[in-house]
């Protein structure tokens, strides 16, 4: 397999506005310390690796590999570095720091020894994470190639092993806000590895890692309150053991590729359902933890003209602000997203996604394609029975509902949704009939439950559109009927 595609050098174009283009980001990245990109003069002081440094010319990735004990970390890095390193890209291993402690002389009777010890060690941890995690992605974006950074565990897994009152205290005394800066403000993805303990009791063993004392029974609850940790994270990709080790380890390897955009046997990553109405959290079970969003998603200008890779046979982009709100609807913060989407002529579709800064975000908005509908969603990711789900109830330009639920992903699965009963499920839905969904939303703001009655003239005929529910669409002229076919920007009358 080749190595992903060199960003291309943009042009000024005449068919499309963009003057920061849909594909590369890269070549717009801004100094989050000035006012615009960076100047000719400051670039001229530089060296190519400062230069790449602060404007990388090549996308990196940020993995979080987490879990409980005993869950397959250490091998998955293991083969994904060879893996990613193969086909072209630089890969780095970013070290867990709390073991870095343990390992050079810190007894864990340190963390009961003082009160309130849990906090500093806590604190240094976070501190060690950070300067490795930011230091090894400095030089990744020195060497000016596509890149993935591999970390064994992150910053939001110290919550899992603090009192929530003590982690509290320790993101008021580092002034944080908002949880999303450590969570999908600074990771691409984050994969859980689901300890042996749960489903794969007979291989869990202490003896492969020193710092491990966990019993089976703890394993599992650590498991599980390292899972709620991240929640919320909108690529928190879950790997159990209802497969063997092996196929648990090649699924670690699709979802990695299909992440960085390698071709991949993975054919699906979510099942949809179209829900009744908006869910009423207070019927959720107490154990089930959510967390709530609000999703501003705009889409930016297709760039359909050129396609600098042979296969691909379409490709569009947009942004999005994803804002947390706390249980009192009061906002917290916000982080921001790019995402691109390539169609591959073999019918394959690959998404490349990069974390962006506010102003980046801001002149990309700038930028927008304003045919289509800023789309405004609510929100609300939780796990139930060891699964990721998350619910889109749309505001704007639609009152659609839709839940997300992740599935395992391979060639020869056929597994099916542990569906949450606190839900109420209309059906299943395709990715064709949410494609419409999206197209339709992108049109005008038509309401999927009810038919709708548009009335328009071409060259004096009055033509009526009617959209029934789920976005049958009937056109009528002069009283003679034809077929109507949707594309994100137009309608295409064809004949009977």
């Amino acid at each position: 397999m080749s190595a992903p595609p060199p960003p291309y050098d943009r042009k000024p174009s005449n068919t499309t506005p963009s003057a920061l283009g849909a594909r590369y980001l890269s070549q717009t990245r801004l100094r989050s310390n000035s006012h615009g990109p960076l100047a000719q003069e400051i670039s001229e002081e530089l060296t190519e690796a400062e230069v790449n440094s602060i404007a990388p010319p090549a996308p990196i990735y940020k993995i979080v590999l987490t879990g409980g004990p005993c869950g397959g970390k250490t091998t998955s890095m293991a083969r994904l570095s060879p893996y990613l390193r193969e086909r072209g890209f630089e890969v780095i291993t970013c070290p867990e720091a709390f073991s870095l402690l343990v390992n050079n002389g810190m007894a864990f009777d340190y963390l009961g020894a003082v009160e309130g010890m849990d906090i500093v060690v806590q604190d240094t941890v976070m501190d060690m994470q950070i300067g490795m995690e930011d230091g090894f992605e400095r030089v990744l974006r020195a060497r000016g190639k596509p890149a993935v950074l591999l970390c064994d565990r992150g910053l939001m897994d110290g919550s899992a092993y603090m009192k929530e009152e003590d982690w509290n205290k320790l993101m008021q005394k580092r002034e944080i806000n908002c949880v999303s800066e450590l969570r999908e403000g600074r990771y691409n993805a984050v994969f859980h590895l689901v300890t042996a303990a749960e489903g794969a009791e007979a291989y869990y063993t202490l003896e492969n890692n020193a710092v491990r004392t966990e019993t089976p029974e703890l394993a599992r609850s650590l498991d599980s309150m390292t899972l709620n940790a991240w929640v919320g994270h909108p690529s928190l990709k879950i790997f159990d053991n209802s497969c063997d080790f092996e196929t648990k380890m090649q699924r670690v390897v699709e979802e990695t590729a299909r992440l960085v955009g390698l071709p991949t046997h993975l054919q699906r990553v979510t099942t949809k359902f179209l829900l009744k109405k908006e869910p009423d959290l207070s019927a959720f079970p107490k154990e089930v933890a959510y967390q709530i969003f609000e999703v501003e998603k705009v889409y930016l200008y297709e760039e359909n003209e050129v396609v600098s890779q042979e296969n691909v046979l379409k490709e569009y982009s947009f942004i999005r602000k994803r804002t947390s709100l706390r249980k009192s609807g009061k906002e917290s913060g916000s982080v921001y997203g790019w995402t691109s989407v390539q169609t591959m002529k073999d019918g394959q579709r690959v998404e490349k996604k990069r974390i962006i800064t506010k102003r980046e975000y801001l002149s990309l908005f700038n930028n927008r394609d304003k045919t289509r509908h800023i789309v405004r969603q609510k929100r609300i990711s939780f796990l139930w029975n060891i699964q990721s789900f998350n619910i889109h109830v749309f505001k704007e330009p639609s009152d659609v509902c839709i839940l997300h639920a992740q599935v395992r992903s391979s060639p020869d699965s056929n597994d099916t949704v542990d569906m949450p009963p606190f839900l109420d499920v209309d059906r299943l839905i395709t990715d064709s009939e949410e494609d419409e969904m999206y197209a339709a939303g992108c049109l005008a703001p038509p309401s999927l439950h009810r038919d709708t009655v548009t009335m328009f003239h071409v060259d004096d005929v009055p033509v009526t559109v009617t959209s029934t529910p789920l976005l049958h669409v009937r056109v009528s002229a002069s009283a003679q009927p034809v077929q109507c076919a949707m594309t994100i920007t137009t309608i295409t009358m064809l004949p009977t």
